[in-house]
């Protein structure tokens, strides 16, 4: 049952009637730092529904507030989307307008946002997307890499040794590569970038759209080194993009991979080790492994871990 509320937006001075929302999920994108950056459609929507589940109530009111819109919210984010979901699939059961957000950008894009539109799908119920902005591809269309094919890693595993892993996985992707990554984190990640994938161009997109916007470019070793010291400005959403493999030039020889094993081997087992380089060379496991093997019997204890 909708409650008894002016369904209304503001804009430019002008207070503005919402239409009426048809019943089900609506997957809203909100800005990703500037406030202006969102579309007629999405305020109509925001105004509309019945409900908005976000991230972050204290984030999306802000945005609501500047727009005059005074939606009911209710959290539903990582932690406890498990207890909120049934709920949330109960009121479009009953036949709600709900419009999901993140805290910035377009949901579902990093977030557990998908759990969500795939129960509301498999219940029947109507799901419909409002696109705009997005960090991955603001970030991709702004420093000047190839962007006819990329791949959105997201963020990096924490520990540095799934960290390093991961790197190697992705490291022969023929694409851009579009990464998040945290402000104290950022430092050491692009020393591992730089160690598993060589100097590669890249950039970090730091505040798009936001009044301290940085977009920083280099090599992948001239960025890591930037960000080792202290006054780097690491504050605020930053994004890194990568440049693809050059299929000639980052082909490795021997000494470029025994390099990789050696600095690999010093932190993890040859096992992980050979995961890690065969997947960021691409060459054959079974001749890394025999490379790894030969390098662990030179060691000082003369034994692989």
């Amino acid at each position: 049952m909708r409650e008894d509320r002016r369904r209304v937006y503001a804009v430019a001075g002008q207070t503005v009637e919402a239409p009426k929302l048809a019943a089900g999920l609506h997957l809203v994108a909100t800005p990703i730092g500037n406030l202006r950056d969102i579309s007629l459609r999405a305020l109509e929507t925001l105004a509309a529904a019945d409900l908005i589940a976000c991230e972050d109530t204290r984030i999306t009111r802000r945005l609501l507030d500047h727009y005059g819109i005074a939606t009911p919210m209710t959290p539903y984010h990582e932690h406890n989307a498990a207890a909120a979901r049934p709920k949330l699939l109960e009121r479009l059961a009953d036949g709600a307008s709900v419009a999901l957000v993140s805290d910035a950008g377009t949901p579902l894009i990093s977030d557990t946002g998908f759990k969500l539109v795939r129960a509301a799908r498999d219940a029947g119920r109507n799901v419909t997307a409002l696109p705009g902005a997005s960090a991955v591809l603001a970030a991709l269309t702004i420093v000047g890499l190839p962007t006819d094919r990329f791949f959105f890693e997201g963020f990096l595993p924490v520990k540095a040794g799934q960290r390093h892993t991961r790197i190697g996985e992705i490291a022969r992707i023929p694409a851009t590569l579009v990464l998040y990554e945290t402000g104290p984190r950022l430092a050491r990640t692009l020393a591992d970038l730089t160690e598993v994938l060589g100097p590669r161009a890249a950039a970090i997109c730091r505040e798009l759209t936001k009044l301290h916007e940085e977009v920083r470019r280099g090599d992948l070793a001239a960025l890591a080194q930037v960000y080792a010291e202290d006054s780097a400005e690491t504050r605020g959403e930053i994004v890194i993009v990568i440049s693809p493999p050059n299929a000639e030039a980052d082909q490795p020889d021997g000494n470029d991979i025994d390099a990789l094993l050696r600095r690999a081997l010093a932190r993890v087992s040859v096992k992980d080790a050979v995961s890690e380089v065969a997947g960021a060379t691409g060459r054959p496991r079974r001749e890394i492994y025999q490379r790894a093997l030969a390098l662990a019997e030179e060691a000082p204890d003369g034994a692989a871990r």
